[in-house]
Protein backbone atom coordinates (compact mmCIF):
# COMPACT_ATOMS: atom_id res chain seq x y z
CA UNK A 1 0.00 0.00 0.00
CA UNK A 2 2.46 2.49 1.00
CA UNK A 3 4.89 1.67 -1.80
CA UNK A 4 2.22 2.20 -4.17
CA UNK A 5 1.60 5.63 -2.78
CA UNK A 6 5.05 6.47 -3.32
CA UNK A 7 5.05 4.79 -7.07
CA UNK A 8 2.16 6.81 -7.87
CA UNK A 9 2.55 10.24 -6.52
CA UNK A 10 3.73 13.29 -8.20
CA UNK A 11 2.83 10.91 -11.50
CA UNK A 12 0.11 11.32 -14.13
CA UNK A 13 -2.39 8.39 -14.90
CA UNK A 14 -4.34 8.95 -17.85
CA UNK A 15 -8.02 7.64 -17.76
CA UNK A 16 -7.65 5.72 -21.27
CA UNK A 17 -10.03 5.90 -24.46
CA UNK A 18 -11.38 2.74 -25.54
CA UNK A 19 -11.42 2.44 -29.34
CA UNK A 20 -14.65 1.66 -30.90
CA UNK A 21 -16.32 1.72 -34.39
CA UNK A 22 -19.36 3.53 -34.50
CA UNK A 23 -21.62 0.57 -33.92
CA UNK A 24 -19.90 0.37 -30.42
CA UNK A 25 -17.79 -2.84 -31.20
CA UNK A 26 -14.45 -2.34 -29.74
CA UNK A 27 -11.32 -1.72 -31.87
CA UNK A 28 -8.85 -4.51 -30.19
CA UNK A 29 -6.32 -4.18 -33.08
CA UNK A 30 -6.37 -0.25 -32.58
CA UNK A 31 -6.39 -1.07 -28.61
CA UNK A 32 -3.31 -3.06 -28.54
CA UNK A 33 -1.07 -0.28 -30.83
CA UNK A 34 -3.48 2.97 -28.44
CA UNK A 35 -2.21 0.81 -25.30
CA UNK A 36 1.64 0.31 -26.19
CA UNK A 37 2.20 3.74 -27.67
CA UNK A 38 0.46 5.34 -24.19
CA UNK A 39 1.97 2.71 -21.89
CA UNK A 40 5.73 3.61 -23.61
CA UNK A 41 5.08 7.81 -22.34
CA UNK A 42 6.08 9.06 -19.29
CA UNK A 43 3.19 8.41 -17.19
CA UNK A 44 2.98 6.24 -13.20
CA UNK A 45 0.14 4.05 -14.19
CA UNK A 46 -3.40 4.11 -15.59
CA UNK A 47 -6.76 3.81 -15.56
CA UNK A 48 -9.12 1.37 -17.39
CA UNK A 49 -12.88 1.30 -16.97
CA UNK A 50 -12.78 5.10 -15.99
CA UNK A 51 -16.02 7.43 -17.47
CA UNK A 52 -13.54 8.01 -20.40
CA UNK A 53 -13.29 4.05 -21.39
CA UNK A 54 -16.90 4.03 -21.10
CA UNK A 55 -16.63 1.46 -18.47
CA UNK A 56 -19.28 0.73 -17.24
CA UNK A 57 -21.20 0.30 -20.79
CA UNK A 58 -18.76 -2.57 -21.74
CA UNK A 59 -20.14 -6.03 -21.23
CA UNK A 60 -18.17 -8.21 -18.71
CA UNK A 61 -16.39 -9.98 -21.45
CA UNK A 62 -14.81 -7.12 -22.90
CA UNK A 63 -14.23 -5.40 -19.70
CA UNK A 64 -12.09 -8.31 -18.90
CA UNK A 65 -10.52 -8.04 -22.97
CA UNK A 66 -9.74 -4.41 -22.59
CA UNK A 67 -8.34 -5.02 -19.02
CA UNK A 68 -6.07 -7.82 -20.32
CA UNK A 69 -4.66 -5.92 -23.06
CA UNK A 70 -3.92 -3.14 -20.84
CA UNK A 71 -2.01 -5.54 -18.35
CA UNK A 72 -0.02 -7.12 -21.83
CA UNK A 73 1.27 -3.86 -22.77
CA UNK A 74 2.63 -2.66 -19.02
CA UNK A 75 4.19 -3.15 -15.96
CA UNK A 76 2.97 -0.06 -14.54
CA UNK A 77 0.19 0.30 -12.20
CA UNK A 78 -3.51 -0.14 -13.25
CA UNK A 79 -6.30 1.44 -11.77
CA UNK A 80 -9.62 -0.19 -12.72
CA UNK A 81 -12.81 2.02 -11.83
CA UNK A 82 -15.94 -0.14 -10.61
CA UNK A 83 -19.60 0.52 -10.37
CA UNK A 84 -22.46 -0.27 -11.71
CA UNK A 85 -22.63 -1.28 -15.16
CA UNK A 86 -25.49 0.37 -17.40
CA UNK A 87 -26.71 -3.76 -18.50
CA UNK A 88 -26.98 -4.41 -14.51
CA UNK A 89 -30.66 -5.24 -13.17
CA UNK A 90 -29.61 -3.35 -10.00
CA UNK A 91 -32.80 -1.48 -8.60
CA UNK A 92 -31.74 -1.11 -5.34
CA UNK A 93 -28.63 0.50 -3.07
CA UNK A 94 -28.26 -3.15 -1.94
CA UNK A 95 -28.15 -4.29 -5.58
CA UNK A 96 -26.15 -1.67 -6.76
CA UNK A 97 -23.53 -2.25 -3.84
CA UNK A 98 -23.09 -6.19 -5.28
CA UNK A 99 -22.76 -5.18 -8.64
CA UNK A 100 -20.22 -2.57 -7.50
CA UNK A 101 -18.23 -5.46 -6.16
CA UNK A 102 -18.81 -7.89 -8.39
CA UNK A 103 -17.16 -5.67 -10.72
CA UNK A 104 -14.12 -4.61 -8.19
CA UNK A 105 -13.53 -9.27 -8.23
CA UNK A 106 -13.22 -9.18 -11.97
CA UNK A 107 -10.88 -6.45 -12.02
CA UNK A 108 -8.59 -8.20 -9.18
CA UNK A 109 -9.20 -11.73 -11.20
CA UNK A 110 -8.10 -9.64 -14.49
CA UNK A 111 -4.53 -8.26 -12.76
CA UNK A 112 -5.83 -4.83 -11.66
CA UNK A 113 -3.23 -3.30 -9.23
CA UNK A 114 -6.05 -0.85 -7.70
CA UNK A 115 -9.86 0.17 -8.00
CA UNK A 116 -11.75 2.90 -8.09
CA UNK A 117 -15.09 3.19 -7.17
CA UNK A 118 -17.54 4.95 -8.81
CA UNK A 119 -20.12 6.88 -5.85
CA UNK A 120 -23.06 5.66 -5.76
CA UNK A 121 -25.23 8.44 -6.61
CA UNK A 122 -28.65 7.22 -4.26
CA UNK A 123 -26.59 7.43 -0.87
CA UNK A 124 -26.34 11.31 -1.22
CA UNK A 125 -30.15 11.87 -0.03
CA UNK A 126 -30.07 9.39 2.82
CA UNK A 127 -29.71 9.82 6.31
CA UNK A 128 -27.21 7.31 6.76
CA UNK A 129 -25.87 8.22 3.66
CA UNK A 130 -22.25 8.82 4.74
CA UNK A 131 -22.03 5.73 6.83
CA UNK A 132 -23.18 3.26 3.97
CA UNK A 133 -20.41 4.92 1.76
CA UNK A 134 -17.78 4.13 4.26
CA UNK A 135 -19.24 0.80 4.10
CA UNK A 136 -19.35 0.25 0.60
CA UNK A 137 -15.35 1.22 0.42
CA UNK A 138 -14.57 -1.46 3.24
CA UNK A 139 -16.50 -4.24 1.23
CA UNK A 140 -14.71 -3.26 -1.84
CA UNK A 141 -11.24 -3.73 -0.27
CA UNK A 142 -12.55 -7.17 1.71
CA UNK A 143 -13.93 -8.96 -0.79
CA UNK A 144 -11.23 -7.89 -4.20
CA UNK A 145 -8.34 -7.56 -1.98
CA UNK A 146 -7.27 -4.45 -4.01
CA UNK A 147 -6.56 -0.72 -2.33
CA UNK A 148 -9.11 1.85 -3.36
CA UNK A 149 -9.18 4.96 -4.78
CA UNK A 150 -12.33 7.20 -3.46
CA UNK A 151 -14.19 9.30 -6.49
CA UNK A 152 -15.62 12.47 -5.64
CA UNK A 153 -17.52 12.82 -9.03
CA UNK A 154 -19.70 16.13 -9.36
CA UNK A 155 -23.49 15.34 -9.33
CA UNK A 156 -23.85 16.54 -13.49
CA UNK A 157 -22.15 13.00 -14.18
CA UNK A 158 -24.47 11.39 -12.27
CA UNK A 159 -22.29 11.23 -8.65
CA UNK A 160 -22.10 12.05 -5.08
CA UNK A 161 -19.84 15.23 -4.21
CA UNK A 162 -18.57 14.03 -0.82
CA UNK A 163 -18.40 16.00 2.08
CA UNK A 164 -15.18 16.88 3.77
CA UNK A 165 -16.31 14.82 6.75
CA UNK A 166 -16.78 11.39 4.58
CA UNK A 167 -13.75 12.16 2.82
CA UNK A 168 -11.79 12.26 5.77
CA UNK A 169 -13.45 9.07 6.92
CA UNK A 170 -12.89 7.19 3.42
CA UNK A 171 -9.09 8.51 4.04
CA UNK A 172 -8.57 6.52 6.86
CA UNK A 173 -9.16 3.30 6.16
CA UNK A 174 -5.81 1.08 5.59
CA UNK A 175 -7.36 0.13 2.18
CA UNK A 176 -7.31 3.30 0.71
CA UNK A 177 -4.58 4.87 -1.32
CA UNK A 178 -6.30 8.07 -1.98
CA UNK A 179 -9.14 10.41 -3.25
CA UNK A 180 -9.94 11.26 -6.48
CA UNK A 181 -11.93 15.15 -7.46
CA UNK A 182 -14.22 15.52 -10.55
CA UNK A 183 -15.59 18.57 -9.95
CA UNK A 184 -15.56 19.96 -13.04
CA UNK A 185 -16.27 22.84 -12.49
CA UNK A 186 -17.00 23.63 -8.45
CA UNK A 187 -14.46 25.33 -7.40
CA UNK A 188 -15.11 25.48 -4.10
CA UNK A 189 -16.14 21.46 -3.34
CA UNK A 190 -12.81 20.78 -5.07
CA UNK A 191 -10.74 23.13 -2.35
CA UNK A 192 -12.94 21.81 0.44
CA UNK A 193 -12.04 18.02 -0.60
CA UNK A 194 -8.35 18.15 -1.20
CA UNK A 195 -8.49 20.34 2.17
CA UNK A 196 -10.19 17.36 3.91
CA UNK A 197 -7.26 14.96 2.66
CA UNK A 198 -4.43 17.11 3.40
CA UNK A 199 -3.32 15.69 6.15
CA UNK A 200 -4.08 11.85 5.62
CA UNK A 201 -0.56 11.31 3.97
CA UNK A 202 -2.60 9.74 0.94
CA UNK A 203 -2.75 10.29 -2.34
CA UNK A 204 -5.09 13.22 -3.11
CA UNK A 205 -5.27 13.02 -7.03
CA UNK A 206 -6.74 15.61 -9.49
CA UNK A 207 -9.58 14.65 -11.78
CA UNK A 208 -9.89 18.16 -13.05
CA UNK A 209 -9.78 18.92 -16.54
CA UNK A 210 -10.80 22.16 -16.29
CA UNK A 211 -9.58 23.19 -12.97
CA UNK A 212 -6.04 21.13 -13.98
CA UNK A 213 -3.18 23.65 -12.79
CA UNK A 214 -5.19 25.30 -10.51
CA UNK A 215 -5.83 22.10 -8.67
CA UNK A 216 -2.20 21.44 -7.73
CA UNK A 217 -2.10 24.86 -6.38
CA UNK A 218 -4.96 24.00 -3.83
CA UNK A 219 -3.19 20.34 -2.80
CA UNK A 220 -3.53 17.51 -5.56
CA UNK A 221 -0.35 16.10 -5.67
CA UNK A 222 -1.34 12.74 -8.87
CA UNK A 223 -3.18 13.24 -11.57
CA UNK A 224 -5.99 10.58 -12.97
CA UNK A 225 -7.25 12.93 -15.97
CA UNK A 226 -9.66 11.74 -19.07
CA UNK A 227 -7.27 14.80 -21.16
CA UNK A 228 -4.80 12.63 -20.59
CA UNK A 229 -5.76 9.97 -23.10
CA UNK A 230 -4.05 12.02 -25.36
CA UNK A 231 -1.57 14.30 -26.07
CA UNK A 232 -0.52 13.40 -22.45
CA UNK A 233 3.03 15.33 -22.62
CA UNK A 234 0.56 18.41 -21.98
CA UNK A 235 -0.91 16.92 -18.40
CA UNK A 236 3.11 15.64 -17.74
CA UNK A 237 4.30 19.45 -18.33
CA UNK A 238 2.17 20.88 -16.18
CA UNK A 239 2.54 18.52 -13.00
CA UNK A 240 6.13 18.29 -13.35
CA UNK A 241 6.66 22.41 -13.58
CA UNK A 242 4.47 22.49 -10.25
CA UNK A 243 6.39 19.39 -8.20
CA UNK A 244 9.54 21.29 -9.39
CA UNK A 245 9.08 24.82 -8.06
CA UNK A 246 9.23 25.74 -12.10
CA UNK A 247 6.67 28.17 -11.18
CA UNK A 248 7.27 30.02 -14.98
CA UNK A 249 7.08 26.85 -16.71
CA UNK A 250 3.71 25.74 -14.80
CA UNK A 251 2.15 29.09 -15.80
CA UNK A 252 3.33 28.61 -19.45
CA UNK A 253 2.71 24.11 -19.51
CA UNK A 254 -1.00 25.27 -17.65
CA UNK A 255 -2.13 27.65 -20.23
CA UNK A 256 -0.94 25.02 -23.38
CA UNK A 257 -3.08 22.31 -21.34
CA UNK A 258 -5.82 24.78 -20.77
CA UNK A 259 -6.50 25.66 -24.71
CA UNK A 260 -6.63 21.59 -25.24
CA UNK A 261 -9.16 21.63 -22.20
CA UNK A 262 -11.24 24.13 -23.98
CA UNK A 263 -11.55 22.46 -27.01
CA UNK A 264 -12.32 18.92 -25.57
CA UNK A 265 -14.30 19.95 -21.92
CA UNK A 266 -17.09 21.76 -22.58
CA UNK A 267 -20.94 21.48 -22.90
CA UNK A 268 -22.30 18.25 -23.73
CA UNK A 269 -19.69 18.02 -21.46
CA UNK A 270 -20.70 14.09 -22.14
CA UNK A 271 -19.12 14.85 -25.57
CA UNK A 272 -15.41 14.91 -24.43
CA UNK A 273 -15.27 11.55 -24.70
CA UNK A 274 -15.99 11.55 -28.40
CA UNK A 275 -13.77 15.11 -28.63
CA UNK A 276 -10.62 12.89 -26.95
CA UNK A 277 -10.88 10.20 -29.82
CA UNK A 278 -10.67 12.75 -32.42
CA UNK A 279 -7.70 14.07 -31.07
CA UNK A 280 -6.03 10.34 -30.38
CA UNK A 281 -7.05 10.40 -34.01
CA UNK A 282 -4.36 13.45 -34.86
CA UNK A 283 -2.13 12.01 -32.67
CA UNK A 284 -2.09 9.06 -35.04
CA UNK A 285 -3.05 6.87 -31.19
CA UNK A 286 -6.22 5.16 -32.88
CA UNK A 287 -7.08 4.76 -36.65
CA UNK A 288 -9.96 6.61 -37.72
CA UNK A 289 -12.61 4.31 -37.71
CA UNK A 290 -12.05 3.36 -34.25
CA UNK A 291 -12.26 6.97 -33.20
CA UNK A 292 -15.89 6.56 -31.84
CA UNK A 293 -17.89 7.10 -28.93
CA UNK A 294 -21.43 5.76 -29.81
CA UNK A 295 -22.67 6.02 -25.99
CA UNK A 296 -22.17 10.15 -26.34
CA UNK A 297 -24.24 13.15 -28.05
CA UNK A 298 -24.19 13.54 -31.88
CA UNK A 299 -21.42 16.42 -32.03
CA UNK A 300 -21.21 18.97 -35.38
CA UNK A 301 -18.22 18.29 -37.63
CA UNK A 302 -17.17 21.73 -36.16
CA UNK A 303 -16.46 20.40 -33.37
CA UNK A 304 -14.01 17.89 -34.46
CA UNK A 305 -12.48 20.98 -36.60
CA UNK A 306 -11.81 22.69 -33.58
CA UNK A 307 -10.43 19.95 -31.88
CA UNK A 308 -8.13 19.72 -34.91
CA UNK A 309 -7.06 23.27 -34.63
CA UNK A 310 -6.66 23.75 -31.32
CA UNK A 311 -3.80 20.48 -31.79
CA UNK A 312 -2.19 22.03 -34.85
CA UNK A 313 -1.89 25.97 -33.09
CA UNK A 314 -0.29 23.77 -29.91
CA UNK A 315 2.27 22.44 -32.20
CA UNK A 316 3.48 25.31 -34.63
Amino acid sequence: MHALVSQLRGTVLPAVATPMDASGVVAYDALGSYASALASGPIGGLAVWAHTGRGLYLSAGDRARVLATWRQATSLPVVAGVGVPRSSAAHSLAEAADATVAMARQAADGGADAVMVYPLAGLAALPDGHAQAVALHERVALESGLPLVGFYLHGEAGGYPYPPALIRDLLALDAMLGVKTATLDRAIGCQDALSAGRSSGKLLITGEDRMYGPSFMWGADTALVGIAAAQVSLSVDVLRAWTSGDHGGFLAASERLDRFAAATFYAPIEGYVQRMLWAAEWEGLVPAEAAHDPYGPDLPASERAAVVRCLEELTT
